[in-house]
């Protein structure tokens, strides 16, 4: 054997940092859904923790939809060379939830009970920067209906999702 087959391959490392988030929990009731996804939007309040650790970025909320941006790396892979379905999964579930958030009032909440994920295509660091658009599809006083799309660079649908969502009055 030679000294390449022997020596194992160098590691690779990736360092983040985030954001304290009862710093976000603490607006909850005080603003808006669009209000505080816009703050986040505009860099006035930092990115929930999650954004940062799947590196997600360029946040564009308006009210019912919401858009997020991710740039596959190698850290998001799976085993089988590609970017992992929870990664997906998450961005999906990030943009069908947060556009049912910027749709409520301050001191109204709400949780996602379910989501349903369709994979189309393999998502690689060759796909380019993914964009991921959540909308409301309907809206009622304890529920809302979202779906998210998420396309690569060149504007293919990769996957879809629609996700249910419990809305209540916070304490």
């Amino acid at each position: 054997m030679t000294q390449t087959q022997d020596a194992p391959a160098p590691a690779r490392t990736r360092t983040f940092s985030w954001s304290d988030p009862t710093e976000h929990a603490a607006l909850l009731g005080r603003r808006s859904g669009l209000e505080l996804l816009q703050a986040m939007s505009t860099g006035e309040l930092p990115p929930p923790p999650i954004m940062h650790l799947i590196g997600a970025a360029g946040m564009r909320a308006e009210e019912g939809s919401v858009t997020l941006e991710l740039e596959p790396q190698e850290f998001h892979y799976n085993p089988l060379g590609t970017v992992h379905g929870g990664v997906i999964s998450t961005l999906l579930d990030t943009a069908a939830a947060c556009s049912v958030h910027s749709t409520l009032p301050a001191g109204v909440g709400y949780t996602s009970m379910d989501l349903n994920v369709k994979f189309l295509r393999a998502v690689t660091v060759a796909s380019g920067r993914l964009t991921c658009t959540g909308a409301v599809l309907q809206r009622g006083r304890r529920t809302a209906l979202a779906e998210a799309r998420l396309t690569d660079a060149a504007g293919r649908l990769l996957a879809h999702a629609t996700s249910s969502c419990l809305i209540f009055e916070l304490p």
